[in-house]
């Protein structure tokens, strides 16, 4: 696995997080035959990010849905963004998330050659700069995402948080040094931690029966 920072990409989605200081959650994008980019991507409901979405003249057929209070979007992109160049390398992505005009971009490797080809890549391209290269525990982590139906960005945040003692008590380390050891800022990793907890939580508790300890007065 690999972490890239990306930083002056002025693709349609990073100017986008940037003008409305709205944090863009965005799927692996899909390079069309044409050279143009179909977007799947989500935020927290916002006027100002539709408004500034229907007037860049670089989206097409823009189309939103809301669910639980959060805008999930698809549309067509005229403009590449710098991710293609590493997804041409070789580079398999598996988050995205764009916030004040820079991005966090997660994804793997596979193979000595093609992660040098990758690398390489990065270097030559501006703005791109490598956060982390990591092990990826690949049997492990896809079981816990489809067992409690987690995000890999989620599932990677909560096994940091687990890692280096968030959860116990008394508690061994902070959010902030959590998200530093992620690459990313304090605000996204608890925005990751909650929603994980939440599918978690609803998922452990959904075939409780209603009625609840100490009813008999203890």
């Amino acid at each position: 696995m690999v972490e890239f920072r990306i930083e002056g990409d002025d693709c349609p989605l990073a100017d986008a997080s940037s003008a409305t200081g709205t944090p863009i959650e965005v799927a692996p994008p899909l390079l069309r035959d044409d050279r143009n980019v179909l977007l799947r991507f989500s935020a927290q409901a916002s006027d100002g990010l539709i408004d500034y979405l229907d007037s860049d003249d670089r989206i097409r057929y823009l189309y939103q849905s809301v669910t639980d209070g959060r805008y999930n979007y698809r549309c067509l992109s005229l403009q590449q963004c710098v991710v293609h160049k590493l997804i041409s390398a070789g580079f398999m992505v598996e988050s995205l998330t764009y916030r004040d005009g820079n991005a966090i971009l997660t994804g793997a490797v596979v193979g000595h050659e093609i992660l040098q080809t990758v690398m390489e890549t990065a270097g030559e391209t501006v703005g791109v700069k490598l956060q982390r290269v990591y092990a990826l525990r690949t049997t492990e982590d896809a079981s816990i995402a489809q067992q409690w139906d987690l995000t890999p960005a989620q599932t990677e945040s909560l096994r940091y948080a687990v890692e280096m003692g968030y959860f116990v008590v008394p508690r061994q380390t902070t959010a902030s040094e959590v998200a530093a050891e992620l690459g990313i800022s304090k605000s996204a990793f608890l925005e990751r931690l909650h929603r994980a907890q939440h599918s978690l939580f609803t998922q452990l508790f959904s075939g409780v029966d209603e009625g609840r300890p100490g009813d008999s007065g203890e």
